[in-house]
């Protein structure tokens, strides 16, 4: 019997210059929108896949990394296939806005906290944007 366990991920919500936060809706979320993230390889440090994966996702260099939230995912139909997902969300900063998208991200845009509210995003990301707006706004 083959045996599954949880996969390690990790996310930022990233604020740029302009003050304003990164979404994108990922052909992943089904429709919804949330923040660039992934998996963490073996051998790799969280922050280190955090930098990878906005690298290769939106072509942004990450500074001012710290830990936001552990929040965790559970065959949830949100995401397109099964899977149990322990997601290490971070904040961060940007010095810059200009995304190069790679084939998984579908659209983005850069808003403020509030409006990035009224997109229709993932349940994880709602929660980390509330966090954000709590603590950081």
């Amino acid at each position: 019997m083959q045996k599954y366990y949880p996969l390690s991920t990790i996310g930022a919500l990233v604020t740029g210059p302009s003050g304003r936060i990164l979404i994108v809706k990922t052909t992943k979320w089904r429709g919804t929108w949330g923040v660039p993230g992934g998996k963490v390889e073996w051998g790799e440090t969280l922050e280190d896949a955090l930098i990878r994966e906005f690298k290769e996702e939106v072509g942004l260099d990450l500074m001012e990394v710290r830990f936001a939230l552990l929040q965790e995912a559970v065959i949830d139909p949100q995401f397109c296939q099964e899977a149990h997902f322990i997601m290490i969300n971070y904040y961060a900063f940007s010095q810059s806005e200009t995304i190069t998208p790679n084939e998984e991200i579908e659209e983005w845009a850069w808003v403020n906290p509030q409006e990035a509210l009224k997109y229709p995003l993932n349940s994880y990301t709602q929660i980390l944007v509330q966090d954000y707006i709590q603590t950081l706004v």
